[in-house]
């Protein structure tokens, strides 16, 4: 098997592992306890904060452990915009967001009396600081915008954005799930009001995430039960998990440039093969600003389904922008957003490397993409003639 969908979620590191098991096995106490089996548990979590805080450029009462990438999504978004409703109503997000905040920026719109203003984004799936900056108006009092688009790996010009945000007195917060250890991530300078991470996607275990909140903003929780993380998110803390985050996160940044730089290198042979095979073949986003491991290609005339599970068949794991919804395939929204034409956003198949993916491994997947290709071809035009 040929994995090429790191985007979607990336296997458990050895060191996050390692550091897991004795919290699986021997240190089961719950954190919040004050006996000596609690405080072996808490004092994990201590840890782990610290070294998470250390690695992000934040500090340890800054960050707020969920259970990944949606759950802090949704408090960061509904969370700042209800604690601050009484200044403004008013919020902005891209069209290519997650779910995760789009669906949270279209309840607050729909079920809570916030004005919403979606940003486009040009053709290369990039939003432009100067529309950001006439869409703010008075009452707007949160912009989302990710670091990294997690269909084509766009990376959005932060800077830019933090500084439009900063000088109008705005809350910037952005979903960071896609970008930590592929870019340079140091909160303190990102002039970020919030950011929003999951281990999964950087070798950590499913079921672990976090919020930072900087300093002295307050936020309102989003659920009920308990005064855990400073009375921002309450339940047990995922003790193994977070441990785990921790050691993954130390593990993604130890040799962060490098393996990008070679990670760059496989995905651009990738997509030399994919051109040679299919001609018709387009890449989707920015070339430039866009993540080392991230390709995402339009063949047009075919279903990305259709070549996802012929991929599939001959042993490539790759995923696509569409989904699929009640019996109907739906075009990635991102795609759309950037003005693609129906036809070929649903014709888009994205390819994510991660660590373990060899060169031999990407020279296999060009070959098998070439013969996957021909075969879907043949068989079209196999179809086409017997129709006629």
């Amino acid at each position: 098997m040929i994995y090429l969908d790191h985007n979607a979620t990336t296997p458990l590191c050895a060191p996050a592992l390692e550091a897991m098991q004795p919290f699986l096995e021997r240190h089961y106490g719950n954190p919040s306890s004050v006996h000596a089996a609690g405080r072996e548990a808490r004092a994990g979590v201590d840890v782990a904060r610290d070294r998470l805080a250390d690695l992000l450029g934040a500090k340890p009462h800054e960050l707020i452990f969920t259970s990944g990438g949606t759950e802090s999504n949704n408090l960061a978004v509904l969370g700042l915009a209800r604690a601050h409703a009484e200044r403004g109503r008013h919020l902005i997000c891209t069209s290519t967001e997650h779910h995760a905040v789009l669906h949270a920026f279209e309840h607050l719109g729909k079920r809570e009396g916030f004005e919403v203003t979606i940003l486009p984004v040009d053709e290369r799936g990039l939003v432009e600081p100067d529309e950001l900056e006439r869409a703010i108006r008075a009452d707007t009092t949160l912009v989302s915008i990710m670091t990294a688009n997690n269909e084509t790996g766009v990376l959005q010009p932060m800077e830019e954005l933090a500084h439009v945000c900063e000088e109008r007195g705005v809350f910037l917060h952005s979903d960071m799930v896609q970008s930590f250890g592929k870019v340079e991530t140091d909160l303190a300078r990102s002039g970020l009001a919030a950011a929003s991470f999951a281990a999964h996607k950087f070798y950590g275990p499913k079921g672990a995430g976090l919020l930072y909140l900087r300093a002295g903003f307050p936020i309102e929780a989003t659920q009920f039960g308990g005064a855990h993380e400073n009375q921002r998110r309450p339940g047990t803390e995922n003790v193994p998990a977070i441990v785990g985050m921790a050691a993954a996160a130390e593990f993604v940044l130890r040799d962060r440039v490098a393996e990008q730089e070679r990670q760059s290198a496989l995905r651009d042979r990738l997509w030399e093969s994919i051109a040679a095979a299919f001609l018709m073949a387009t890449q989707n986003g920015a070339t430039t600003h866009r993540l080392a491991n991230t390709l995402n290609v339009s063949f047009d005339g075919f279903s990305s389904e259709t070549i996802l599970m012929a991929l599939d068949l001959d042993g490539v794991c790759a995923s696509s922008g569409s989904a699929c919804m009640v019996g109907s395939v739906v075009a990635s929204h991102v795609l759309l957003a950037m003005g693609l034409p129906e036809r070929l956003a649903s014709s888009a198949v994205r390819f994510s490397l991660g660590q373990g993916t060899t060169e031999e491994e990407i020279e296999h997947a060009g070959e098998i993409i070439a013969r996957v290709m021909n075969r879907l071809r043949e068989t079209q035009s196999s179809h086409a003639y017997a129709v006629v």
